[in-house]
């Protein structure tokens, strides 16, 4: 049974875990990116991997930073 998707839950999740791999990033920065990641990717049919695919997305935005 899939369990409720919650964008902001999954923005707050990926964003901790990015603050933790680049601590030298800019903290806000980091949540725009994933926030723009999300919301690009919760209109899918299929929202079980957008925590995964967001934060994929996400990591390589930071590191051309």
């Amino acid at each position: 049974m899939a369990t409720a998707f919650d964008p902001e839950e999954v923005v707050e999740q990926v964003t901790g875990r990015l603050i933790e791999r680049f601590p030298d990033a800019d903290a806000a920065q980091i949540r725009t990116i994933v926030a723009e990641e999300v919301g690009a990717l919760q209109s899918m049919p299929v929202t079980d991997y957008v925590s995964v695919l967001s934060e994929r997305a996400a990591k390589k935005r930071i590191k051309a930073l």
